[in-house]
């Protein structure tokens, strides 16, 4: 008996199949780039995400495959699929980096329980409905990637609370504001019905099951969002626990059994399970890497090798008057601004590509303090964070963030946070698990990096803070809502 989890990300595709103990026993991914047709525009087709997942699903073995009795999602959040009355997609998908709705935001009245920005699937409607009247026309159902993905595999048309509070459409609960709708134009009859993420929501449909390997017929989960699939399979279970996850972009969630309060610059969403979380959202980790690597040519192991030194850590080039603003794509936690951009400030001439890949390695650990900094503003006591996240694996990486976040970090026995609780989600649908077990199924946690007290660097967060101040002005005047 085992479970298959999937989880539809910005950049890939991942599935892993865990046994009945909870444990992984294979995984695999699939990469894909998104579209940008306009500047501005993060899109891409459906079928790309299809394609990934039948390759994925291929590479798994085939005996694991067999054993399979239930399946569940875990997706990027925010952005919106749009398909018609027989379930074909209307156009690309739109992502949560899209900020052609940039100008939009000022349709949701003050004050909202979360911040709203323009690559939410609200924001994207609203211009689809001003912009696309041909697509509004063909449009039956407005669903998140998951729940796309769900009902392409044979499931009901169904939204979950975790995907529906972060549309910035619904209340902090996840229920559709009907007002809201109204005042936006957006038929109410395009939103999904809500059911829990850990809920049966059909099953797999033959022509699916042939075009993964699997049985027809096993129980299709509801499934969540990514950020809290990543929470629960990597055992965030009780008031407090904590979890950095590093991919495209970064989140520090920390789990609440009751709805946190309302603070501007973090988000409050429900959880997987019946929790809640806080949340920290920065746009800029891993996106903003990949485009610095690029743009100095560098392979990945020569870019820590330069920025980082040998294994110890040890740093080969000064970082000291340089500093790197990540904002490529704006940024949410705590600045709600979309318009934000990054750069480096301070170049000299004894500068090197090592020293601006070292600055821009800080900058993103930068933009993550600056995000836990608002998590503890807000009253939440966090002393040691789980961290998950392709992102997070090297040693000297670790070490940076620990330094600049102030906090000891425990790397999670899982390398697949997300497709893990996708599938802890399709064995609770099945009856396979209860709520009752979630803590035992907790995967082990071993600390790999703890602060050092580095002074220089506390300095260099300081000087990063101030020139952030100095340069907003130059963005433009648009906050997030």
């Amino acid at each position: 008996m085992s479970f298959l989890g999937i989880d539809l990300g910005t950049g890939s595709l991942k599935v892993a199949i865990v046994d009945k103990s909870g444990r992984e026993q294979a995984a695999a991914s699939v990469a894909y780039a998104l579209e940008t047709p306009h500047s501005g525009w993060a899109e891409i087709p459906v079928q790309t995400w299809w394609r990934a997942l039948c390759e994925a699903a291929a590479r798994l073995p085939e005996d694991l495959r067999r054993e399979v009795q239930a399946i569940g999602f875990s997706g990027q959040m925010h952005g919106v699929v749009l398909i018609d009355a027989e379930g074909e997609a209307v156009r690309p998908a739109m992502l949560w980096p899209d900020t052609r709705a940039l100008g939009l935001l000022d349709q949701w009245p003050e004050p909202q329980p979360n911040p709203v920005a323009p690559g939410m699937a609200g924001p994207l409607l609203r211009w689809l409905v001003q912009t696309e009247p041909q697509s509004a026309r063909k449009t039956r159902w407005a669903l998140q990637p998951k729940d796309w993905l769900r009902v392409a595999l044979g499931g009901v048309i169904a939204t979950d609370p975790s995907d529906a509070c972060a549309t910035a459409l619904a209340d902090p609960a996840g229920v559709w504001d009907q007002a809201l709708l109204e005042r936006l134009k957006l038929p109410r009859e395009w939103f999904a019905p809500l059911a829990p993420a850990y809920a049966a929501g059909g099953v797999l449909s033959p022509k699916a099951a042939q075009a993964l390997g699997l049985r027809a017929g096993i129980v299709l989960a509801i499934g969540a969002a990514d950020t809290p699939c990543a929470a629960l399979g990597s055992g965030l279970a009780s008031d407090g626990d904590a979890l950095l996850t590093t991919g495209t972009g970064g989140q520090i969630v920390v789990l609440a059994e009751h709805a946190p309060r309302a603070v501007k610059g973090l988000h409050r969403y429900r959880a997987a399970s019946d929790h809640w979380y806080r949340m920290a959202a920065m746009q800029n980790v891993g996106v903003a890497l990949e485009r610095v690597r690029g743009w100095l040519s560098y392979e990945w192991a020569d870019a820590y090798r330069d920025a980082f030194g040998d294994t110890t850590g040890a740093t080969p080039v000064a970082a000291a008057g340089l500093t790197f603003l990540p904002y490529l794509t704006g940024e949410r936690t705590p600045w709600l601004n979309p318009a934000a951009r990054g750069g480096w400030l301070g170049l000299a001439l004894d500068h090197t590509r090592a020293t601006m890949m070292r600055a821009a390695f800080e900058g993103v650990a930068f933009s993550l303090r600056a995000g836990f900094d608002a998590i503890r503003a807000s009253g939440a006591t966090v002393t040691t964070l789980k961290l998950a996240g392709g992102g997070s694996v090297d040693a000297r990486w670790r070490q940076l963030l620990a330094d600049a976040l102030n906090v000891d970090l425990y790397a999670v026995d899982c390398p697949n946070a997300a497709p893990r609780g996708a599938a802890i989600l399709g064995g609770l649908a099945s009856g396979h698990w209860h709520a009752g077990d979630l803590a035992a199924l907790a995967p082990g946690a071993t600390r790999v990096a703890g602060p050092q007290g580095d002074a220089a660097l506390a300095e260099r967060y300081a000087r990063f803070l101030d020139l952030y101040g100095r340069v907003e002005s130059w963005f433009g005047e648009t906050p997030l809502r």
